[in-house]
């Protein structure tokens, strides 16, 4: 495998580990303050379809940005409500929100361009363009760093670049901030928080609404800069991985980072090698395709280590009287 292989396979795996990432993040945000949500799914997929037919209207994508954040934290606010206000269960809740997603998506999306729950394709400023960083063909010929500056730094959309920004963010935000700290004080003893008179109502809904963002960037990165437009159930089981990567990662950002490309890693493998010749056979295509799936299940099954959860997390906080 030469150079440019290698780079054309590592340039893959951010670009699909990027979506991946952004609701890896959501969740780290949602559950640290103690809220399960399963809806990251959900989430992705409404914010995916109001992105690419907003953009596919008003050929903007920035317009299209607006309106799956706003898709995104509607859905996020559902959520909140149920589990936060109405004390209910979180994983019903989300699971709701999965299926709501899912219906609306396709019935709103046939009844408004009739296309089989499609959008109009995207293109030109209806969709975010690839960057070209400074000097990159300058620079091409030089052996090594070269390539590796033009192909894998440079020549992302900025949201791929937003992604990697966000994860010293995450970092700093939770563990150098009065906030970080008290959105982690929630998700372990919210009854300590709001014993030192600190709301924790107000700070679980901060958490949902950071969630909401983050899976807004994720479906708008979907349908406005790896895709031209929306298709149905495009979010394809992202949301599901990106849980997976995250008790992978511990509900940690950084080691969430290294999961997500992980499984972009796998998912441009098996994009590039439909099929491997092994000498005494050949793997199917089909295993190849599972490959994401395959290591997602062998996550949840618990073989890379005890991951334990915040203390409080998935169970409604109930103010003593």
């Amino acid at each position: 495998m030469d150079l440019a292989t290698i780079l054309q396979l590592f340039d893959s795996s951010l670009r699909l580990a990027t979506p991946l990432l952004f609701a890896c993040l959501a969740g780290l945000f949602s559950e640290r303050a103690g809220i399960f949500d399963i809806g990251l799914e959900g989430k992705i997929l409404a914010s995916a379809f109001a992105a690419g037919a907003f953009a596919a209207v008003t050929g903007s994508a920035m317009l299209g940005l607006c309106a799956g954040l706003v898709a995104s934290i509607m859905m996020s606010l559902i959520h909140g409500l149920a589990s936060i206000t109405f004390q209910g269960n979180q994983i019903i809740s989300g699971v709701a929100i999965n299926f709501l997603a899912s219906g609306l998506t396709a019935l709103i999306g046939q009844n408004w361009f009739h296309q089989g729950g499609q959008t109009p394709p995207l293109s030109g400023s209806g969709r975010f363009q690839s960057l070209t960083w400074p000097l990159a063909e300058k620079l091409n010929s030089l052996p090594v760093i070269g390539p590796i500056y033009k192909e894998l730094i440079s020549g992302h959309n900025i949201l791929v670049y937003v992604a990697l920004l966000c994860v010293p963010v995450t970092w700093w935000v939770l563990f150098r901030t009065r906030f970080g700290l008290r959105l982690r004080a929630v998700g372990e003893n919210p009854g300590a928080v709001d014993t030192a008179g600190i709301s924790v109502t107000r700070l679980r809904y901060q958490a949902v609404i950071i969630c909401g963002i983050l899976c807004g960037l994720a479906g708008v990165y979907l349908s406005t800069a790896m895709a031209a437009g929306f298709g149905r159930e495009m979010s394809a089981g992202r949301g599901f991985i990106a849980l997976a990567a995250l008790i992978f990662a511990k509900w940690k950002p950084v080691p969430a980072l290294f999961t997500c490309l992980l499984f972009g890693f796998l998912e441009a493998v098996a994009i590039r090698y439909q099929s491997i010749d092994l000498g005494f056979g050949t793997v199917p295509v089909q295993f190849m395709q599972a490959l994401p799936y395959i290591l997602t299940v062998v996550i949840l099954a618990g073989f890379v280590g005890k991951a334990i959860p915040p203390k409080a997390g998935g169970r409604p906080y109930v103010k003593e009287r």
